[in-house]
């Protein structure tokens, strides 16, 4: 796809900088067309390590401020369906509203130095893919971030894309896979596309190629990483990185550093979940030796870091100008290294197995976490909910009309046939006798909810709630409902007794503390040398 014009650059940089967010390869300038490339994925995770390194850099002064703003290329920030974006974050009781950043890692190989590190010749100057992507969140307070990755074979509903630069629309397609989207007008379809899953407003997204990870890892001087074993990712058929590390802590940069984020033959079990696993290690890693301050110090140094950085990285609008950029660092530097978690979507594999599907109950978690700004190292202050009961009686449970709606469909699981008959019988076993079920509507709701159109129903709604065990939290105004109305969600999916969710991160999201310096990569043993 033709690259967007106009650039907007990042500040220069600090040696005390702390996390920031950035994500890797600008769009190729070729045709766009399906190419197979498994097993090649050359760390394109990177560009969050870039994202990482060169927003938290800015705050060296604006030397180059004018020659760095024209560096860095913008696109458009979402180029799905506006009236399907997903609503904006809301303010905490202080006004504050939590940052989410989609970091991109592209694998284009539209220039000579992006096709020497990404090999495959067939595909130089072809549509990139976006195969890195994570989703940065940080809190409201600025107390704690989140980093979800999501695994690039992740089969996903992509909703309708319009290339901004030549207006081109690509229609919606079901089932694909999540690293297709940038292919389909750009960065911006990757933001809806994870917007339409995760419905979490995204405010800006960051995005870096091949040659820029490459550079930055060469600016920063090294960043230690661990293996439990003699490793060297190498097949006799060819495939593998390259990636050769002693056993033990090991500091690497330049185009090792990019074997290391590539790697996924010799860790663990092959997968491209341990190879995201490996990216969490490096990101946070890097983190750590930047706020440590032993990089970084040498004024050569990092005007080089701004130079390389501001020519890999492709922004929003919202973050296209070195002003910018220097202000979203300061936000992230207000974290604790101890409060980031790193995390992967919770998943499961695909019926033909090549694939991988959300996790239903897991993964909604995951994004209600997300969503309700609730820190998923599990540190947070315990939730206060502002609902309060109201003074007004209810009437009679038997006079009680209530309607049971079906919403236990997800993005990865049909819903439960026959939920919201289940769920109505079991309220008019407990006295309500008018419940009944409407079994037209099939719906997605992650969590179960009862809703009312005006206040004369709200004890009516509450009585409900409370005879379910469901929190007063749960209970809503609605004009989308004409009487008392019970959703039951994908969380209550079986079962006679509702249990609400707690706030705990699922053990399948594979959380890692930002301050865990012991984490050690498990190397498969077929990978091993002595």
């Amino acid at each position: 796809m033709t690259q967007n014009s106009v650039r907007a650059k990042v500040p220069a940089v600090e040696d005390t900088m702390s996390l920031t967010p950035q994500a890797g390869g600008r769009r190729g300038r070729g045709p766009r067309g399906d190419r197979k490339r498994r097993g090649r994925r050359i760390l394109r995770w990177t560009a969050t390590v870039t994202a990482l390194v060169t927003v938290g850099t800015a705050g060296a002064g604006y030397l180059y401020y004018r020659h760095l703003n024209a560096n860095i290329e913008k696109d458009a920030l979402n180029i799905g369906d506006s009236k399907d974006r997903a609503a904006e974050s809301k303010a905490n009781a202080a006004g504050q509203t939590p940052l989410n950043i989609l970091l991109i890692g592209s694998d284009a190989r539209d220039s000579a130095e992006n096709q020497k590190l990404g090999g495959a010749k067939d595909t130089y100057n072809t549509a990139p893919r976006a195969d890195v992507q994570m989703l940065l969140h940080v809190s409201a307070d600025r107390t704690n971030m989140s980093v979800v990755s999501m695994p690039r074979d992740t089969l996903v509903d992509i909703p309708e894309c319009t290339d901004p630069d030549t207006g081109k629309v690509y229609p919606a397609s079901t089932s694909a896979m999540t690293n297709t989207t940038l292919e389909r007008g750009g960065p911006g379809c990757a933001v809806a596309t994870w917007e339409k899953l995760t419905d979490i407003h995204i405010d800006h997204f960051m995005m870096v190629d091949f040659s820029g990870v490459v550079s930055m890892a060469d600016a920063i001087g090294g960043v230690p990483v661990c293996v439990d074993a003699n490793i060297y990712s190498h097949t006799s058929s060819g495939h593998g990185s390259g990636l050769k590390l002693e056993k033990g802590t090991t500091s690497i940069k330049g185009e090792q550093a990019l074997q290391w984020l590539r790697t996924r033959y010799g860790f663990e079990d092959g997968s491209d979940i341990a190879r995201t696993k490996a990216q969490h290690m490096y990101m946070n890693s890097m983190v750590r030796r930047l706020r440590a301050n032993t990089t970084l110090s040498n004024p050569g140094k990092l005007r080089k870091l701004a130079e390389t950085a501001t020519k890999a990285l492709t922004v929003d609008d919202g973050l296209g100008t070195v002003a910018k950029l220097y202000d979203v660092s300061t936000e992230l530097k207000k974290v604790p290294t101890a409060r980031i978690t790193m995390t992967t979507m919770p998943w499961v594999y695909s019926a033909d197995g090549n694939r991988v599907l959300p996790k239903a109950t897991d993964a909604e978690k995951l994004w209600r976490l997300v969503r309700e700004d609730i820190a998923l190292d599990g540190k947070d202050k315990k939730k206060t909910s502002t609902a309060t009961r109201t003074t007004d009686k209810a009437a009679a449970d038997d006079e009680i009309a209530v309607t049971v709606q079906n919403g236990t469909r997800s993005d990865g699981e049909s819903a439960v046939t026959g939920r919201a008959g289940a769920v109505a019988q079991l309220l008019v076993g407990k006295g309500f006798d008018k419940a009944v079920a409407d079994s037209s509507a099939l719906l997605s709701q992650a969590e179960t909810v009862v809703r009312y159109p005006s206040a004369d129903l709200q004890a009516d709604a509450q009585r409900v709630a409370k005879s379910l065990g469901i929190p007063v939290s749960s209970v809503k105004r609605s004009t989308a409902v004409s009487g008392v109305t019970l959703v039951v969600g994908v969380d209550w999916r079986s079962g006679a007794k509702y249990t609400a969710e707690d706030d705990t991160t699922p053990a399948s999201a594979s959380a890692l503390n930002g301050a865990d310096s012991k984490a050690c990569m498990h190397v498969d043993p077929d990978y091993t040398w002595s």
